[in-house]
């Protein structure tokens, strides 16, 4: 029974990255159980026992391919969820149905024991607020720039006077429209005297610039490190793909072990960090993201990514005990 233990991976609907993962997981002959919290209805249903069986929850996730018995999940691939919105109803109705899924369908998934979460979203909720990853990064013994985080106008321009040049960040993405148009915020170079009272609305994020010489993103997997350099002289390398250029590297074994400590802290069993190099050789932390994109660097640089996820995926809840 063991062998035939599924996967569920949860994410929406037309996700690449999880398509590759799937892959994997389907020639090693690993049951796979896709769904998104968004198709809660007809193909889409979750029945849950508690306190009527030896197990502690007892029940099934229905899809229309694939039936799951909660008592057999190997792993949870929690990837890109959406959950519904319910347009079709008023607001308030609407808000009421959300959040029913959210704490139903949601709260029965994490009941689940005995297998591995990559990564639990509470474990991901938690690992992504920018100060709390400032403070932790400092205490791993990681170089963090300077970095204040205020709504403080006098702060801020203090601040920005003091350290010359200084970039600000959001302090978490959000899907930010204006006008209907989608809107990304990149990390932009600021200057004391733009500023204004705009600023004591929320507390906004403030770095020393770091004199760069290329990008790392790193995603760890289990506990295996994939390093990938990345060359575009740009700022905040998100703006154009285009200019990327990737190489793979090795990184000191203090920043491996460094790396590897964050996300025991945090209880994670997979991330994405962005470190800066700069021209001494130096790397400076800059965030985590918990849930990372990484499966255009694989196509970029060949990497065995999704083939360590398949692998962490596969052993389940074993692995996950070997930490």
């Amino acid at each position: 029974m063991t062998e035939e233990r599924p996967v569920l991976v949860a994410t929406e609907a037309n996700d690449i990255t999880a398509d590759m993962v799937i892959t994997h997981l389907n020639r090693r002959g690993v049951p796979v159980v896709r769904f998104n919290p968004a198709d809660i209805g007809p193909d889409l249903t979750v029945t849950a026992r508690f306190g009527s069986s030896p197990a502690p929850v007892a029940g099934h996730v229905r899809t229309p391919s694939r039936t799951v018995g909660l008592e057999h999940v190997r792993a949870v691939y929690w990837r890109r969820p959406v959950w519904p919105g319910f347009e079709h109803l008023a607001d308030v109705d609407a808000q009421f149905a959300a959040a029913q899924v959210r704490y139903g369908l949601g709260g029965v998934l994490y009941a689940l024991s005995g297998c591995l979460w990559v990564n639990h979203p509470h474990r991901n909720a938690a690992a992504d607020y920018k100060p709390a990853q400032l403070a932790l990064a400092h205490r791993m013994g990681l170089t963090v720039p300077p970095t204040l985080v205020t709504n403080d106008l006098d702060e801020a321009r203090r601040f920005i006077r003091e350290h010359g040049e200084v970039i600000h960040k959001t302090l978490r993405w959000t899907p930010y429209q204006r006008d209907g148009v989608g809107l990304t915020s990149w990390a932009e170079p600021v200057r004391a005297e733009e500023l204004d009272d705009s600023v004591r609305v929320t507390p906004h994020l403030f770095q020393a610039r770091v004199d760069k010489v290329a990008d790392l993103r790193v995603l760890i997997v289990g506990r295996r490190v994939f390093a990938v350099r990345i060359d575009s002289g740009l700022l905040d390398w998100r703006k154009d793909y285009s200019l990327l250029r990737y190489g793979v590297v090795d990184l000191p074994d203090t920043l491996v072990k460094a790396l590897l400590a964050y996300l025991d802290h945090l209880g994670l069993v997979s991330g994405s960090f962005d470190l800066a190099l700069d021209h001494d050789g130096e790397f400076h932390w800059l965030e985590l993201n918990p849930n990372g994109q990484w499966g255009w660097l694989e196509e970029k640089t060949g990497l065995h990514m999704a083939a360590a996820f398949a692998d962490l995926l596969t052993q389940g809840e074993a692995d996950a005990s070997a930490r």
